[in-house]
């Protein structure tokens, strides 16, 4: 059996290696590394394969999540609210820009943000919302608008985890996640669904006006050179980076399709075990059905009941089976994040969640042996 990786970049890259290596040497005789047309070609490929009108590459994807807050034009002291159980960067952007961050609870099915617990967190000064598409499952973004509607709120869509997934409304529509709120974020990061080879990052949007105050923002306030319209940062994503990104783009599907199918292979192993909770796509299902497109498994995470959940991670790291904990730590508790507001009540799934999850290795290259020995090696575990 091949070494196991948590994500193998290099099997994957092994694959589209000559097109790869190819299309960055064009890139290194025509010396266009900074907007040069890899950029351009790739942001009108993505806005085409997501079906959005705008997609403004940047630097990396916590820049474009601060980028889209910036083009909303927020101020120091509006409150945003954001899911508990996620990575910092979604709150720390929040913070960086003077503005109050909210913090609320996650369904325990979908690890997604509360949509009871948004409604509750609403107050006068509340300007947005920032749903997180955690692990690449879509949240309930038509719930999420509904809400915006009614309170006039701004939704930011986090999609560093979610790109490729759909969502499907209850009339049978669908969209892209990341095109259905106000603006979006996401990351390219080299682990990422869609990754590159570095940082990279952009942001979307169907909105004309906000698309031209974003494209002004990411590159020092310019839309001619010199003059300083607004207030920006330097964000750019490289040349490099586009051209690697445009040949996974092509593949994107196929990649994803790939990680369901090792997702479905690792619930099957799982399905007879009690004291495991699998992840699955839509939030009534127990399992990934065939047809599931609103998950696109950037990681396969667990929930492991009445088990020593870090003794496992462990046990697998000595089977040298690598694996993760997102996250052991929740937002509302992190020393940068305290706040008195917070009431310990109204973080109960959030709250057992850091104790439970553990994610397995999930990329494209995972083949039978592998799956075999790693639910095999975590059954052995749980039910000793």
């Amino acid at each position: 059996m091949k070494k196991i990786q948590m994500v193998d970049l290099k099997g994957q890259y092994s694959k589209i290696k000559a097109e790869v290596d190819s299309s960055v040497l064009e890139v290194l005789d025509s010396t266009a590394y900074i907007n040069g047309p890899k950029v351009h070609g790739f942001q009108k490929n993505l806005e085409d394969y997501l079906a959005v009108k705008h997609v403004i590459p940047c630097a990396n994807g916590t820049d474009a999540l601060q980028i889209a807050m910036m083009g909303l034009g927020l101020k120091p002291g509006d409150e945003v609210i954001t899911a508990d159980f996620t990575f910092a960067a979604t709150v720390e952007v929040i913070a960086l820009l003077q503005l109050t961050p909210v913090l609320v609870d996650v369904d325990p099915v979908t690890f997604n943000i509360d949509i009871d617990a948004i409604k509750k967190a609403i107050t006068p000064k509340t300007k947005a919302i920032v749903p997180v598409h955690l692990f690449g499952m879509c949240a309930n973004m038509e719930a999420i608008m509904q809400i915006a509607e009614d309170h006039n709120l701004f939704v930011i869509e986090d999609n560093a985890q979610g790109i490729g997934s759909t969502y499907t409304y209850s009339d049978g529509r669908k969209a892209k996640a990341g095109t259905i709120g106000h603006v979006a974020s996401t990351s390219f990061f080299p682990s990422k669904n869609l990754g590159c080879y570095g940082d990279g990052g952009a942001i979307f949007t169907n909105d004309d006006e906000l698309a031209h105050t974003i494209r002004g923002i990411v590159n020092h306030g310019m839309y001619v050179r010199y003059h300083h319209d607004v207030v920006g940062v330097n964000s750019r994503l490289d040349s490099i980076q586009a051209a690697i990104l445009d040949i996974k783009l092509k593949r994107l599907d196929s990649y994803n399709s790939e990680r369901r199918k090792a997702a479905r292979a690792y619930s099957d192993a799982f399905e007879s075990i009690d004291n495991i909770i699998t992840p699955s796509g839509k939030c009534d299902s127990k399992s990934i059905c065939e047809t599931c497109d609103c998950h696109v498994f950037h990681q396969y995470t667990l929930r492991v009941l009445n088990t020593d959940r870090d003794a496992l991670v462990k046990h697998l790291n000595e089977k040298g089976i690598p694996c993760g904990v997102y996250y052991p730590i929740p937002l509302h508790l992190q020393k940068a994040y305290l706040d008195t507001r917070y009431n310990e009540a109204d973080f109960v799934v959030t709250n057992q969640l850091v104790k439970e999850v553990i994610s397995l290795p999930m990329h494209t290259e995972l083949d039978d042996e592998q799956i075999e020995f790693i639910t095999s090696t975590v059954i052995n575990f749980v039910k000793s």
